[in-house]
């Protein structure tokens, strides 16, 4: 059995080169959303522009404990659109270092950074999505996240496509990544006390430390790159087209079960709870309106 090569240590310059990409990339999914903003056409509502408000977290001994900053945008295709980006340095609290791999090990100390985004069309032909990946380091190091689909009015052609983009990144990276993350995915996004599925998936990975760095730096940003390719195509077929007041009604219903998912199951939103950090940035999943039938 070949021996996993033993992983780098994680020095001030990648954590540097891994906040810079994540700050990059969110700044090209921005301008990609707002450019379709412009695009769209027959609306009454003016074309949403991304507001920024930056944020900072304290450690429970005061002293500076890293920060992020929120992009959220309320526009014409877009009725809430929120692209984050964070940074974030301190210790677990006892409970939580013992889930979190590595943090036992060395006093509950962590760094973490990253972009979380979660789109709410306005439209309910323009599928609801999330995407995020983020880099973790406590005594060891990993990179994590994904990206799924939730239409509330499925298009066959729009999940094939979206499958097709995150299997051409996986392959590019790892003959078996696609099978296991989409599976992942799959399961990961089930909202339990439901039993049913939250959308119509797509991949998600954690915990990825292959040994090699680079490698999955390289991978994560395809991901992030895939994103960027495939979403706003699957905006652009539908954000113009007409829609009914039932499509609408399933809409608002479906915003609904993808709330109780963030708020019960969700890792990311524990965490952000868990380590202090903002919490109007952490919710910034949550719908701008939903319904419960």
């Amino acid at each position: 059995m070949k021996a996993k090569a033993k992983q780098p240590d994680v020095t001030e310059e990648r954590k540097e080169q891994a906040t810079a990409w994540f700050r990059t990339l969110r700044d090209e999914i921005c301008a990609a959303l707002e450019k379709i903003e412009d695009d769209a056409t027959g609306a009454e509502l003016p074309a949403g522009r991304f507001e920024r408000k930056a944020w900072d977290r304290r450690n429970e001994d005061g002293t500076p404990g890293g920060g992020g900053e929120m992009a959220l945008l309320r526009g014409r295709v877009f009725e809430k659109a929120g692209v984050n980006i964070s940074a974030v340095h301190g210790s677990f609290s006892e409970q939580f270092r013992k889930e979190i791999p590595g943090a036992s090990e060395n006093g509950g100390a962590f760094w973490a950074a990253g972009i979380s985004l979660v789109l709410h069309p306005r439209s309910p032909l323009v599928p609801i999505v999330h995407m995020n990946t983020r880099m973790i380091v406590t005594s060891k190091s990993w990179f994590g996240g994904g990206a799924d689909l939730t239409p509330a009015v499925p298009f066959e052609q729009d999940t094939a496509d979206f499958h097709a983009a995150l299997k051409a990144c996986c392959d590019r990276h790892g003959a078996d990544y696609h099978a296991r993350f989409k599976k992942w995915c799959d399961e990961y996004f089930f909202i339990k006390h439901r039993n049913e599925a939250r959308g119509v998936g797509g991949i998600f990975y954690d915990y990825l430390d292959s040994g090699s760095w680079d490698a999955d730096f390289a991978f994560t940003r395809d991901v992030g790159q895939t994103f960027l390719s495939i979403y706003p195509q699957l905006a652009r077929r539908h954000m113009n087209d007409e829609w009914t007041p039932a499509q609408r009604e399933r809409q608002l219903v479906k915003r609904g079960r993808y709330a109780e998912f963030n708020l019960i199951y969700d890792r990311g939103t524990r965490f952000g709870l868990m380590t202090g950090g903002n919490t109007e940035a952490i919710l910034m999943s949550l719908p701008p309106e939903a319904k419960w039938p």
